[in-house]
């Protein structure tokens, strides 16, 4: 819902009444904040040498013309039959109708298609496994084109196969796989154990820091796998980022507000993060689920409580990060409220304790009030797409589904006034298409067209 075309007049139009009966505050209050970069604890500052992730993780692909948006009238939509590019055109009157075919595609299903196979074409490189970049996309990126794989592979009859496209994926995430810190001295890393690079590593790529975040993400979206298709070797490779992720928990006594996952495991990083620390209590839970391991719902419950101990606010929304001094960044983003409704009612359903659930509902209650459609439109794409995915999963269990209105409302105004006639999907300002701006609305189209069951 980013409008780099000074839109916001027309979705002020399309959503205000959305946000009123979500009791938000009217739209004209709403305070924009700054568009993250990497996330929120890696806003611009000073200098470039601050960031903790490369800028060139966003890199734009293209900065779109007026003239190469679709036409609104176009994006109305129709059915879409099973491996089609478009929708099937209106016979010329007079003609003899043919015989009725079986019904494609339509709605949801259809637009997570068209934007897919955008994606594929557009950015995924051929006989690689890998998808574009300089010359290949950091892991976030992938992550979250792997993700957008695997919520389409959970679309239910839709008539579509993915396996190889899972496949080879799972080739291209091996490219990442770094089992001994890329020969870097001793001191720059503080975990040796096997995880996932931010870069492609050697010999292929530079390879680099391990950002736990990433590797929270691949770890999702392989248990999501091994629950499709049962494949070990994606259960193994889910449980070996969980090792990575437990052995990074920040035991220093000296730091404020001890605990934690950090942003990378490079020496220097001793903030901890909610999207850091969340996500791995998911991975958690998800694996519980799977082996039964209890060391598992373990770490997910004191991951939990310490991201609540440490970066609850009075607002009952979560803060970014906390750094060494105990010095709390309270920047607000959708996906750290996602990913903390989403552990809460996963532990729910683990544990039976009624009073994650509460929290859970507590947090979401708070954050439909918060993110307005404006605040929603002024995120990275990707951060409401992981906000999306926690409410509706929520919504699933407590049978009040407000979650998939507003995403539908998302992706309806995304669809209609930020998709190029390539339909690949812009956002920011200047406007531009990236891989982690597609997948995202990929994501959100099948999660929409699919079972919450399916999400973790």
């Amino acid at each position: 819902m980013i409008s780099p075309l000074h839109t916001g007049r027309a979705l002020r139009v399309l959503l205000v009444g959305l946000a009123s009966s979500a009791g938000a505050a009217p739209l004209a209050q709403a305070a924009r904040p700054a568009r993250p970069a990497r996330h929120a604890a890696a806003a611009p500052r000073a200098a470039a040498a601050s960031s903790r992730y490369p800028a060139a993780a966003t890199r734009p692909f293209l900065r779109p013309k007026p003239q190469e948006f679709a036409h609104t009238a176009a994006s109305r939509g129709g059915a879409l039959a099973p491996g089609s590019s478009k929708a099937p055109s209106k016979a010329p009157s007079g003609t003899r109708k043919k015989k009725a075919r079986k019904p494609g595609l339509s709605g949801n299903p259809a637009r997570a298609v068209l934007a897919f196979q955008a994606m594929q074409r557009v950015y995924y490189i051929q006989g690689s496994g890998l998808y574009d970049g300089e010359p290949f996309s950091f892991l976030w990126p992938f992550s979250q084109a792997l993700a957008a794989t695997v919520s389409m592979a959970d679309i239910p009859h839709s008539g579509l196969s993915f396996t190889h496209e899972l496949q080879a994926e799972m080739v291209g995430l091996a490219s990442y796989l770094d089992t001994n810190n890329s020969g870097a001295p001793e001191g720059v890393f503080t975990s040796t154990l096997t995880a996932f690079d931010g870069t492609v590593a050697p010999p292929a790529g530079p390879g680099g820091a391990k950002y736990y975040d990433d590797n929270d993400w691949v770890g999702i979206e392989l248990a999501r796998m091994y629950q499709l298709n049962h494949d070990p070797s994606a259960l193994g490779d889910a449980e070996a980022i969980m090792a990575f992720e437990m052995a990074g928990w920040q035991t220093n006594p000296e730091l404020g507000c001890p605990g934690g996952v950090p942003f990378s495991n490079t020496a220097q990083n001793t903030d901890r993060n909610t999207i850091t620390t969340a996500p791995a209590a998911e991975l958690g839970l998800q694996l519980y689920r799977i082996t039964g391991n209890v060391q598992y719902l373990q770490f997910a419950e004191m991951a939990y409580q310490w991201v609540r101990s440490c970066l609850l606010q009075p607002s009952n929304l979560y803060a970014d990060h906390v750094n060494r001094k105990g010095l709390v960044e309270p920047t607000l983003w959708s996906y750290n409220q996602g990913v903390m409704i989403g552990a809460g009612t996963l532990l729910y359903q683990a544990s039976g304790n009624a009073a994650y659930l509460y929290e859970a509902r507590q947090t979401a209650q708070a954050a439909r009030v918060y993110f307005t459609p404006e605040r929603l439109g002024a995120e990275n794409p990707f951060f409401p797409s992981v906000y999306f995915r926690n409410l509706m999963y929520l919504d699933s269990v407590t049978h009040d589904p407000p979650g998939p209105k507003i995403a539908q409302a998302y992706v309806d105004y995304a669809w209609q006034h930020l998709r190029l006639s390539s339909n690949l999907f812009v956002a920011g300002s200047p406007a531009s298409a990236q891989l982690l701006y597609q997948a995202a609305i990929v994501q959100i189209y099948a999660l929409l067209s699919s079972s919450p069951s399916t999400y973790f």
